[in-house]
C-alpha cells in the first residue's frame, strides 16, 4: 500500500501541474533587464535610425490586430485599417500613420539621384501631411508634448519628407527663379498643388538658377572642429549656387596656362565689385498646410514649401503655436571651403603662377544683413580664407555674436608690396560697403570689427591708422635714386603712402602680426622663397612709370633707370625702413584694439620669446586694451584659446556698444593687463 501511494504522488503532481496550467490558459510573464544601449534603442529607434518600425508604432498594430512583418512589406494595407479602426487616440494614430508612409515612401525611393515619378511625390507629400497633422492638429499642442520621444520622432519625419521634397522639386526644376518654363512659384504634381515660395529668404544679387540642393544631415567635414546647428522644425540644406568663380579671370584660350605676372594688376584700378556673396548659403525649407482642422487637412491638396534664411529668422508660427526653426550654421561654409581650392591658389598667387588672383576680393559669409555689423577678417602671408576656418565657424556659431555680426573675409594676393595690398583693400571694402548702404547709414557700416592674422594683422593696422609724411620720408630714403627729387604731389604715390583711419572701425584684433617686422624675413629659406615671388608685370610697369614721374625723370639723366620694386617677404624683414616706419603711425584714438601674441616655449623671458615667426617684440603694441599670449606656434589663431580670446573679446564689444547706446556717449577703450 505504500509502495502504491509512493508511485501515485508524483503522478498526481504532475497531473495536478498540467491541469492548472491548462486552466490558466497559459498565460506566463517574463521579466527581464534592459541595459542603457537597448534602453535607447526601445525608446528611441524607429523607421529612419533603425531600419524598423519604432516601438510606438508597432505597439499601434498590435492594437488594431496587425502583423508587423507585413505592416513592413505592405504599409499601404496598415495606413487603410489603422486610419479606420476604433481604440486608437488621434496622437497614437497620427504618429503611426506618419512613420508607416515614410516607411513605404523609403521603399518606392531607392535612388535620390534620379528624377521623381508623380506617384513618388504623392508618396513623400502624405507622410509630410500625417506628420503636420500630429505635430499641429492632434490632441495636444506642441508645447504640451516637448518632452516626448514621439514628438521628436514625428518632428525627424516631417524634416527627412522635406528634405527629400526639396531635393525632388529642385531636380525637376521648380525652385530655378528664371526658368523660362511659366511661373516656377506654383506647381502640379500628382494632383498637388506646390505653392514654391522664396520671399524670406534673399539669394545673391545676380542668382538665376540653383547649381545643387544639399541636404546638410548628409554632410561630414574634417577640418571644421564643430558643427553648430538648431534642432527645430524644417529640413537643413545647403543651396549651392550656379555663380561662376570670381577670383580666376577667364583667359583666352591661348594663353590658358599664362602666368599672373602677366596679367592686369594695379593698385590704381579694382573691379567694380570687388565682392562674392557665399555661394553655399544655409536655408531652411518649411511645408505648410493651411487647414485649420484635421478634417480639413485629410483632404488637402494644396501646400506651401517656403524658403527661410536662418540666420534672420529663429522660429516660427503654425497654428497658433511658436516653434523654433531647425538651423545648421556651418554645412554651406564648409562645403564652400572644401570646394574653394584656396590652399593651391594662394601659392600659385604668391609665386606669380597661373591660375592666381590679381586683386583683392571681400567674401562674405553669409547674404547681406543690413542690421548686423561686419567682422572683417585678413589673412597671413601665403594664405587664404582657411586660416580663418574655425575661427569664423565658431563665430557664426556663437547665438549672440551671430545675432549681431556678420562675418567678411578679405582673399587678397600676398606677394605685391604691403602698401598695395592697403590701398586696394581699403578701396575694396568701401566699394562694397558702398554696394550695399550708399548713404552708410545702416548699423552694418557702423562699428566694423578687423580682425588680421600675421602680415593681415599689420594690415589692420594701418587700415585704423594716420600716415601724413612718415612713409613719404622712408618711401624716399629706400627708393628714390640719389640725385632725384620726389613730388610729393602725385596722386598715385600719394594714394599708398598718406591715408587716414576707415571710418567704419571701431576696433581691432591683431594676431601673431610682425608690426615691427621679423627676423624670419631675413633668413636663407626666407632670401630663398623671396627670389622666386614675382611680381605681375602691369604692377612693375606701373610702379616704373609712377616713378619715373614722381620723380620728374622724364627726359631726363635718370630716364629709363628701373627701380626696385619690393616683394611682401622683403619688406617683412626687421631692417626694411618701411615697415619700421609703420610700426610708428598712430592708431586712431576711437579704435580699440587688442592683441593675441603666440609663443613657441612656455618657459623663458616673455620679451625674448618668439612663435617661430614673429617675436614678442614686435608683435606687441602699447596701449592695446588686452594682450593675450598663448603657448603656440605662428597658426595661434587655429587654437581653441585664441578663439575663445577673440569671442571674449567680441562679446565685450557687445557690451559697451549696448552701453554706448544706452548712455549715449562713445565708451573709451582703456589700455589693459596683458594676460597670459
Amino acid at each position: 500500500m505504500t509502495h502504491t501511494l509512493s508511485r501515485c504522488i508524483p503522478r498526481c503532481f504532475t497531473f495536478s501541474l498540467l491541469v492548472t496550467v491548462l486552466l490558466s490558459g497559459c498565460a506566463m510573464v517574463r521579466v527581464s533587464s534592459l541595459g542603457p544601449q537597448q534602453y535607447i534603442a526601445m525608446r528611441r529607434g524607429d523607421i529612419l535610425s533603425t531600419g524598423r518600425l519604432s516601438a510606438a508604432t508597432r505597439d499601434t498594430l498590435r492594437v488594431a490586430a496587425l502583423d508587423e512583418a507585413r505592416c513592413q512589406q505592405a504599409p499601404q494595407e496598415c495606413i487603410d485599417s489603422i486610419t479606420t479602426v476604433p481604440g486608437i487616440n488621434v496622437d497614437r494614430r497620427l504618429a503611426s500613420l506618419a512613420e508607416l508612409s515614410l516607411a513605404m515612401a523609403i521603399a518606392q525611393t531607392p535612388d535620390n539621384s534620379t528624377a521623381w515619378s508623380d506617384a513618388r511625390f504623392d508618396l513623400w507629400l502624405r507622410t509630410a501631411r500625417y506628420a503636420y497633422a500630429f505635430l499641429f492638429l492632434g490632441q495636444r499642442t506642441a508645447g504640451e508634448r516637448a518632452f516626448e520621444d514621439r514628438q521628436t520622432q514625428v518632428r525627424d519625419y516631417y524634416n527627412y519628407a522635406v528634405q527629400e521634397l526639396a531635393g525632388a522639386l529642385f531636380r525637376r526644376g521648380a525652385l530655378e527663379t528664371d526658368s523660362g518654363k511659366g511661373d516656377p512659384s506654383t506647381q502640379f504634381i500628382a494632383g498637388w498643388t506646390i505653392h514654391i515660395d522664396l520671399s524670406r529668404v534673399r539669394l545673391p544679387e545676380g542668382v538665376r538658377e540653383l547649381r545643387e540642393v544639399i541636404p546638410a544631415s548628409r554632410l561630414s567635414f574634417a577640418g571644421l572642429r564643430s558643427i553648430y546647428r538648431r534642432d527645430g522644425l524644417g529640413a537643413e540644406l545647403v543651396a549651392v549656387m550656379n555663380i561662376p568663380a570670381p577670383d580666376v579671370k577667364a583667359l583666352p584660350a591661348s594663353d590658358a596656362s599664362a602666368d599672373t605676372a602677366s596679367r592686369p594688376s594695379t593698385w590704381s584700378t579694382l573691379p567694380s565689385r570687388p565682392f562674392s556673396e557665399m555661394p553655399s548659403p544655409n536655408v531652411t525649407v518649411l511645408l505648410g498646410f493651411s487647414a485649420e482642422n484635421l478634417e480639413q487637412l485629410r483632404d488637402a491638396h494644396d501646400v506651401v514649401l517656403s524658403v527661410y534664411d536662418p540666420y534672420r529668422e529663429k522660429s516660427v508660427v503654425r497654428h497658433d503655436q511658436t516653434v523654433p526653426l531647425a538651423a545648421n550654421f556651418s554645412a554651406g561654409y564648409g562645403i564652400w571651403l572644401a570646394r574653394s581650392g584656396f590652399a593651391g591658389q594662394s601659392l600659385r598667387t604668391l609665386f606669380g603662377r597661373a591660375r592666381g588672383i590679381d586683386s583683392p576680393r571681400i567674401y562674405m559669409m553669409q547674404p547681406f544683413d543690413p542690421q548686423r555689423r561686419i567682422v572683417l577678417m585678413l589673412h597671413g602671408l601665403a594664405s587664404s580664407p582657411e586660416a580663418w576656418v574655425n575661427v569664423a565657424n565658431d563665430i557664426q556659431g556663437d547665438e549672440m555674436l551671430r545675432q549681431h555680426f556678420q562675418v567678411w573675409q578679405v582673399y587678397y594676393p600676398t606677394n605685391v608690396p604691403i602698401l598695395v595690398s592697403l590701398a586696394r583693400i581699403r578701396r575694396a571694402a568701401r566699394l562694397t560697403l558702398e554696394h550695399f548702404d550708399p548713404t552708410g547709414t545702416l548699423p552694418a557700416s557702423q562699428g566694423m570689427v578687423l580682425i588680421g592674422h600675421s602680415m593681415g594683422g599689420v594690415l589692420a593696422r594701418l587700415l585704423v591708422s594716420t600716415s601724413d609724411e612718415e612713409l613719404w620720408a622712408a618711401f624716399e630714403k629706400k627708393y628714390v635714386p640719389e640725385g632725384a627729387e620726389l613730388d610729393r604731389e602725385d596722386e598715385r604715390l600719394d594714394r599708398l603712402l598718406r591715408f587716414t583711419p576707415m571710418p567704419q572701425v571701431e576696433r581691432a584684433i591683431f594676431i601673431a602680426a610682425p608690426h615691427r617686422g621679423t627676423p624670419f624675413a631675413s633668413n636663407r629659406i626666407a632670401r630663398w622663397a623671396s627670389n622666386l615671388v614675382r611680381l605681375p608685370l602691369a604692377l612693375l610697369h606701373e610702379f616704373e612709370d609712377v616713378m619715373q614721374t614722381a620723380t620728374n625723370n622724364g627726359g631726363g639723366p635718370l630716364e629709363g633707370q628701373t627701380f626696385h620694386v619690393p616683394n611682401s617677404i622683403e619688406q617683412l624683414r626687421e631692417t626694411d625702413p618701411l615697415i619700421r616706419a609703420t610700426a610708428e603711425l598712430p592708431i586712431s584714438p576711437d579704435v580699440c584694439f587688442h592683441s593675441i601674441i603666440a609663443r613657441r616655449r612656455a618657459t623663458g623671458p616673455l620679451e625674448d620669446s618668439n612663435d617661430g615667426v614673429v617675436p614678442y617684440r614686435s608683435a606687441h603694441l602699447t596701449g592695446a586694451v588686452s594682450e593675450k599670449v598663448i603657448v603656440s606656434g605662428h597658426s595661434v589663431q587655429e587654437t581653441p584659446e585664441a578663439i575663445l580670446e577673440i569671442r571674449r573679446i567680441l562679446h565685450e564689444d557687445i557690451a559697451d556698444v549696448a552701453r554706448s547706446g544706452e548712455s549715449g556717449l562713445f565708451v573709451r577703450c582703456e589700455p589693459g593687463m596683458a594676460v597670459q
